[in-house]
């Protein structure tokens, strides 16, 4: 048998050492020392070695001493195993058309670079993906600045506070202190989810709305979500959002008969009226689109009542005729 060179063995054992802390936020010594199968001062002599590759670990001394990697002034080499190096190339060819300013370009080169690394077994896999992916473009979808998303997520990860100037539907724009929880993606918009330091609650933000984020570098703990995840709790603030004109539909179906037969979450509140019958509270900024969602839940075949403003009744009504008429 062939003896084992050293380097090679410290060469995979600081590869693994990188995966593990990239894969939490914090570790124990003691803890990667037992997944290594190593002492704790073999541990602490691969951590300095890590660090003279430009990788910022923190570490914290004594027994239960532990060790963290944060975002540093470079970008190190990234330690991925198969299942994580095809979902990131799957992740690149579907965001080539997504809603990011610039993205196309950007996730191209990504593509290229990541491929050429891959051995060939992965690269037959990551072709199988990218052939039976197709992404339908959103034109009309605001874009969003990729490094407003990178500095949020970000933030997120690393339970930071951000900080950044927020501009409302009306245009006017506000600083905000935030413990951010979440980024959501929703009908090809981008939401942050957080927590409103100085306005004491949680509140969704749209990410193309968002200026000049960053970190103030202060961790905080993390709360409880008010809902069962983020995206819950985004359609639901959506729902009870004040927009201009609202509607409310009294319809002979159930809640949970409705929501099935809509091919998109509904931009308002539903509520059970017993077995057969529900209320639905419909709420968009121009009877345009409040009228649109009225359609599609007519589309349903229920029987239902509307009560809504009147731009909105003769929305509908005009619809109503156009679709009587073909």
């Amino acid at each position: 048998m062939e003896p084992t060179d050293p380097r090679q063995d410290t060469a995979a054992r600081l590869l693994r050492l990188l995966g593990l802390l990239q894969s939490r936020p914090e570790w124990v010594g003691t803890e990667l020392a037992g997944r290594l199968g190593v002492t704790t001062r073999t541990v602490r002599r691969d951590i300095d070695r890590l660090r003279g590759l430009d990788y910022v670990i923190d570490s914290t001394r004594g027994a239960a001493g532990g060790y963290r990697l944060r975002a540093g002034r470079t970008l190190p080499p990234l330690a991925l195993d198969d299942d994580e190096a095809v979902a990131v190339a799957a992740g690149l060819v579907t965001s080539a058309l997504g809603s990011i300013t610039g993205i196309e370009d950007r996730s191209m080169r990504a593509l290229v670079k990541l491929e050429r690394m891959l051995p060939a077994r992965l690269r037959r896999r990551l072709s199988s993906v990218v052939n039976a992916t197709e992404t339908v473009p959103r034109h009309a979808t605001p874009r969003v600045d990729p490094s407003v998303v990178a500095t949020l997520a970000l933030c997120c990860a690393e339970r930071e506070v951000a900080t950044f100037e927020y501009r409302d539907r009306a245009g006017r724009t506000s600083g905000r202190r935030t413990e951010p929880h979440s980024l959501v993606t929703l009908e090809g918009l981008w939401y942050l989810v957080g927590f409103d330091v100085d306005r004491a609650g949680w509140r969704t933000y749209r990410v193309d709305r968002i200026g000049e984020p960053s970190s103030t570098r202060h961790r905080f703990a993390p709360r409880d979500l008010p809902a069962a995840d983020p995206a819950e709790y985004l359609v639901r603030s959506l729902a009870r959002a004040p927009y201009r004109y609202t509607a409310v539909l009294r319809i002979g179906m159930s809640a949970a008969a409705v929501r099935a037969g809509l091919f998109r979450p509904l931009p308002g509140h539903v509520t059970e009226d017993g077995p057969a019958g529900c209320t639905v509270r419909l709420s968009a900024e121009t009877p345009e689109l409040v009228a649109q969602y009225v359609a599609s839940i007519a589309a349903l075949g229920a029987e239902l009542d509307l009560d809504a403003p009147e731009a909105v009744r003769s929305r509908v009504r005009a619809v109503g005729a156009l679709l009587r008429s073909v």
